[in-house]
Parts: structure tokens; C-alpha cells; sequence
């Protein structure tokens, strides 16, 4: 991949970010076409703007954690975000109709168990004598 150099490659703000990070004499050793490079192999890293940013680092003894929270609006191709999104979302329904089965049953259960209907004499799950006991 090559880059055509362009005469205000020093106005580009991911440029001004990483020049304004160096001493004076190292910024100005950098040519136009080293500069389009750079701007080329920075460009999978710019995050832009965010509404939410927070970011820092925790010592906790000889160990170091950093901590990142970015949030706002998704401006991500609809292809990427759109397989990971539908992923999340059928897992998230999978477990609400789970636990939602689950404590319909329960429910179920307990009711028949108050009304005193035995479906199979002599067996019990426990759980009404459980619940009387709270």
C-alpha cells in the first residue's frame, strides 16, 4: 500500500496527536512521506469522540490493571455489529426463557401442591414443605 503524500499531512489531527507528543527536534525529522505512513498505521486506531470516556489504571501491590469505558453513538457498519448484536440477543432470550419456564413451573408446582393434588402417591419434590417452612 503506498499513501500519496500530501502537502498538509502536518494538519491531520491524528498527526497533530502523535507530533504534539515528541520533543520539537524529533517532529520536525519526520518527512511527508513518513508521516503519510504513520497516519496510514494509525488509522485502525482512532476511536473519535465519545460521549462516555473513562479510562485509567489501578495498582493493587506490584500488579497494574487498566480500565477502559467508551460509550455512545454506534457508528460501526451494520454488518459488523449486526451478527455480534444478534448473537447477544438470542442468548440474553434463550436465558430469560429458561429461568421464565423454570419458575413457571415452580409456580405450577406449588399451586398444585396447596390444592393437595398428588400426581404420583407417595413421591414429593420437597419443595412444598420447603416453602411452608418459610
Amino acid at each position: 500500500m503506498n499513501p500519496a503524500p500530501s502537502d498538509d499531512i502536518r494538519q491531520d489531527p491524528a498527526i497533530q496527536k502523535l507530533l504534539e507528543r515528541m520533543p520539537d527536534e524529533m517532529q520536525q525529522s519526520f518527512s511527508e512521506a513518513q508521516l503519510s505512513y504513520l497516519r496510514v498505521a494509525l488509522g485502525a486506531r482512532q476511536w473519535g469522540k465519545h460521549k462516555v470516556d473513562l479510562r485509567g489504571t489501578l495498582g493493587l501491590g506490584s500488579w497494574r490493571y487498566y480500565y477502559v469505558l467508551v460509550a455512545g453513538r454506534n457508528k460501526r457498519s451494520e454488518h459488523r455489529s449486526h451478527k455480534a448484536g444478534l448473537l447477544v440477543k438470542a442468548v440474553l432470550i434463550s436465558i430469560l426463557l429458561i429461568i421464565s419456564t423454570l419458575l413457571g413451573l415452580l409456580l405450577l408446582y406449588l399451586l398444585k401442591s396447596a390444592l393437595g393434588i398428588d400426581l404420583f402417591a407417595d413421591f414429593s419434590l420437597g419443595i412444598w414443605g420447603w416453602f411452608k417452612e418459610l
